[in-house]
């Protein structure tokens, strides 16, 4: 069973935060007790649905039965009870979850449950300061949700009570506010869709916005969301600080320093985000919303697997099976989107909405939400590697799979990822990324990868000596077959003598028959193209190459066949450091000989996928605020005492997403409005490839 994201942190999220002595002093008589709250004459019962309290400022009055014990107050460790409204301490309830919350006491201390008994105040959130709220009449029961206690009164103060014991709410104020991250987004946005029922607004076609739960959970620092909020979601990671495995995990793929790895984080933001800042969270949920504000229509969530680069670290909280980590980025995913919920009013209730058919995703763009759908991008789907080209899956596995996945919302996948696998053949990284992969590839299938001479369409070359093989292999032992020999590639353009396996094809098929969407990226030219073949035999138009690992040509065949394309996020221009620029990328497959039926175009952001976002802008800088596509005003976002700008940082975090868009459209100067309105057509023209592939399939 996959581990919920509460559990996948022991060390943070089961703090407690005083000694269990200081129960003692809960003992104080209700008199001695200084307090502060509201006026009794403004108060009013509170008795709203038991998920829709986020942010209600209240005095809580405990009664046994029918019987009131008096109001909750404050005392010098824990709380008591007064008989006085007016002397009642206020509370701030935060949601956690869907019906489960924090109490912040008016100093910013969350109640949390001793092992004594005893409900004392704490100093951080773990998993005893989160209550399960139930409505009982017009009244609450408050449970503790790792201990299962009720909330009542244990020796004559708060603390374990039973059955009997709920707990009455009234407004109050004088709260406590817990830090937050505003999107920094004003004014009304345009619709999401047009008088014609056309969606109005981007799409990221490739984040990986699950990746605090991938890799064994610990590679990756910070999360999305958290149950206690930005101070836990976006804390540093001492594994990830200078010197440790994950600062030069970090320096070896992404070429931040890692001897210099202050990993401060919340709130001061010192070290991380950076746009190459890559294995710490660059999408928590505020910055996601930031783009959706800004005109964003639809996320493609791709839930992100690596066997040999989990198994390769040393720290995990669970399994490196790659189905595993897919099945717990899938609970992940649902919960964010129950966390979100719980922050605007309840169940169904918050802009951030999981889509599992077209229609869905029309329905919540009408509704001026955010349509998140479901992906999936590993080398080893269903258990489907090679090894030594034995495949270690079967047709049963395949069809088994797909149920699977479907049942958990996903509507398209990569057949290929960055290792040939039972499908076929992986499209070559380059350079010492390629060969560090190639690596991986031995340890993954037991062979090297292969290549060829060819004309046309070709896959990234390779080095032409072992000399970055050689300086991969001094980092330590990596488990390579005794004697391996390193490999040795033709010069100019190569391929991968790898295609389209009798499994691939069988996979293919059924893909289409149920209408999922192919994702070609990172399939090598001989295999997407046999796939292509596929797709056009079957007249069948979900095919997709979202973000910038495809040949032009086969991008041309995907556009021709109806389906979507979209650039990866990168700078405008070429920034120099042997990127394209996305405006020229856009260009070429505008000029392609079918380009001219593009009306919808996307950009695949890669966010938390172990690659670069946009460096910083660099001259003639983009002006703050500024008016985002869809017609609302956008400030800088400023993360704690972090104020971050495009033009200084680059795509630091998601939510810069909304100037990256804004800016990008300004530097393709004439071509600006047709850039504009291809932008904001792609999440239309992305829904109705999906609709076109479901009808055909």
């Amino acid at each position: 069973m996959p581990l919920s994201p509460l559990h996948r942190r022991p060390l943070r999220a089961r703090r407690t935060s005083r000694s269990v002595a200081l129960a003692l002093a809960v003992l104080l008589p209700a008199a001695a007790l200084s307090v502060s709250s509201a006026s009794p004459a403004t108060a009013a019962p509170v008795t709203v649905a038991a998920d829709a309290l986020d942010g209600t400022c209240a005095a809580l009055q405990v009664h046994d039965g029918s019987r009131a014990l008096g109001y909750v107050v404050r005392s010098s460790g824990g709380y008591g009870f007064t008989s006085s409204a007016a002397a009642a301490t206020p509370f701030r309830l935060e949601a956690t979850q869907l019906s489960r919350y924090q109490l912040f006491d008016a100093t910013g201390a969350p109640a949390y449950q001793s092992v004594a008994g005893f409900i004392l105040a704490g100093d951080a959130y773990g998993e005893r300061a989160d209550y399960t709220v139930t409505v009982s009449g017009d009244r609450y029961r408050f449970t503790n949700t790792a201990t299962g206690q009720i909330m009542g009164s244990f020796l004559w103060s708060l603390g374990a009570g039973g059955t009997s014991h709920t707990v009455a709410l009234t407004t109050a104020s004088g709260c406590y506010t817990p830090p937050d991250i505003d999107p920094g987004v004003a004014g009304t946005a345009g619709p999401g869709v047009d008088s014609s029922g056309k969606l109005v607004g981007t799409i990221d076609a490739h984040a990986h916005i699950t990746a605090g739960a991938a890799f064994g959970g610990r590679l990756h620092c910070g999360e999305a969301w958290a149950p206690g909020g930005v101070r836990d979601a976006l804390a540093g990671c001492s594994s990830h600080a200078s010197l440790n495995v994950g600062a030069l995990f970090e320096g070896i793929i992404g070429g931040t320093d890692p001897v210099n790895s202050a990993e401060d984080g919340w709130p001061t933001f010192g070290d991380w985000p950076q746009h190459n800042s890559l294995l710490h969270e660059q999408s928590y949920y505020r910055s996601i919303e930031r783009s959706w504000r800004s005109g964003q229509r639809v996320l493609n969530a791709l839930l992100v697997a690596n066997r040999v680069i989990c198994e390769l670290f040393p720290y995990r909280d669970t399994s490196c099976d790659e189905m595993d980590q897919l099945r717990v980025q899938s609970a992940y995913l649902s919960s964010m989107q129950d966390y979100i919920d719980a922050q605007h009013g309840g169940k169904g209730k918050g802009w951030f909405r999981i889509a599992t058919t077209p229609a869905q995703v029309r329905a919540i763009a009408a509704q001026g939400k955010l349509a998140v759908l479901v992906g999936v991008e590993n080398s080893e789907v269903f258990g489907c590697r090679e090894i030594k080209d034995v495949p270690q899956c079967t047709r049963a596995d395949i069809d088994a799979g797909l149920d699977e996945l479907q049942a958990l919302g996903v509507s398209g996948l990569y057949p290929v990822h960055k290792f040939d696998n039972a499908f076929g053949g992986t499209r070559f990284d380059s350079g010492v990324t390629g060969a560090a992969l190639n690596v991986a590839n031995l340890l993954s299938t037991g062979h090297w990868w292969t290549a060829t001479s060819c004309t046309g369409p070709s896959d990234n070359e390779q080095p032409l000596v072992s000399d970055d093989f050689a300086e991969l292999l001094k980092l330590g032992p990596l488990g390579l077959p005794a004697g391996a020999i390193l490999p040795v590639y033709p010069s100019g353009k190569i391929c991968n003598t790898r295609g389209l396996t009798a499994l691939g094809t069988y996979l293919i098929q059924r893909m289409i028959s149920r209408g999922m969407i192919i994702h070609v990226d990172h399939m090598g030219v001989k295999t997407a193209q046999a796939v292509l073949d596929l797709a056009d035999a079957a007249r069948y138009p979900g095919v997709a190459s979202v973000h910038t690992w495809s040949d032009p040509a086969l991008v041309d065949r995907i556009i021709a066949r109806g389906g979507f394309v979209a650039s990866y996020a990168f700078a405008a221009h070429e920034p120099g450091n042997g990127e394209p620029g996305f405006l020229a990328e856009w260009r070429t497959h505008r000029a392609l000989p079918h380009g001219g039926s593009i009306t919808g175009y996307g950009f695949g952001s890669d966010v938390n996928g172990l690659a670069p976002q946009a460096p910083p802008r660099g001259s003639d800088p983009l002006a703050y605020p500024f008016t985002a596509p869809n017609g609302t005003t956008v400030s800088k976002q400023v993360y704690g005492t972090r104020t971050f700008d495009l033009n200084t940082d680059g795509v630091a975090q998601y939510g810069l997403y909304a100037d990256w868009t804004t800016d990008l459209i300004g530097q393709a100067g004439s071509d600006g409005p047709l850039l504009r309105q291809q932008l904001m057509s792609g999440a239309e023209a992305y829904t109705r490839m999906w609709e076109q592939a479901t009808a055909a399939g």
